[in-house]
């Protein structure tokens, strides 16, 4: 058994510049936590495959293409491979989010 805290583990170092953390990595899944805080935002992105993004704590907006959302804590929202997308925190407090991507990516993640 593998348990992490994600308040406590070593951050990701990531090309957005905000606290991020494997959870989760094995051969056929990859789920990474983020936290923005109140001001932060993702630089869009496209993620090779498919993501679903289920938000632990806090309110954001989340940009998919040409969708932009506010969302809440307790909402799973889905993001197709290969369309850019991105995450901004609007709010006074943190924004929790756990990023599951499956399959695990065999191509890196690029910026846009």
């Amino acid at each position: 058994m593998k348990i992490i805290d994600v308040r406590t583990a070593e951050a990701t170092p990531n090309p957005h510049g905000v606290h991020t953390c494997r959870v989760y990595d094995t051969e056929n899944a990859q789920a990474v936590h983020i936290l923005l805080k109140p001001g932060e935002c993702l630089k869009k992105h496209i993620t090779p495959v498919d993501v679903f993004f289920y938000v632990l704590e806090g309110k954001g907006v989340v940009e998919i293409g040409d969708e932009r959302e506010a969302v809440g804590a307790d909402t799973l929202i889905e993001s197709p491979a290969r369309i850019p997308h991105r995450w901004f925190n609007e709010s006074d407090s943190d924004l929790r989010v756990l990023v599951v991507k499956v399959p695990r990516p065999t191509e890196q993640t690029r910026v846009l």
